[in-house]
């Protein structure tokens, strides 16, 4: 079926439910992050975990908070 996935011996999980970590450098407080609570870190790497849905969203936001994205992997779920 279009936009779901074969996950093991469970059957079909839709694809909203996939879940992906990216793996963040660079990462610096500018304009956009002031209206979080809280700083954002100027080294080492962030891991941003996200729905397969929100993908695009969140590496688009990622951009804007200067930072650069290394590592995509999906992470899997284990039943």
């Amino acid at each position: 079926m279009f936009g779901q996935t074969t996950v093991g011996a469970n059957g079909v999980s839709s694809a909203s439910s996939r879940m992906f970590r990216y793996e963040v450098v660079g990462l610096r407080q500018n304009d956009e992050t002031d209206k979080n609570n809280y700083e954002i870190r100027r080294s080492g790497s962030v891991f941003v975990t996200v729905p397969y849905s929100r993908m695009n969203e969140e590496m688009q936001r990622i951009t804007r908070l200067g930072g650069k994205i290394v590592k995509i992997e999906p992470l899997s779920t284990v039943k």
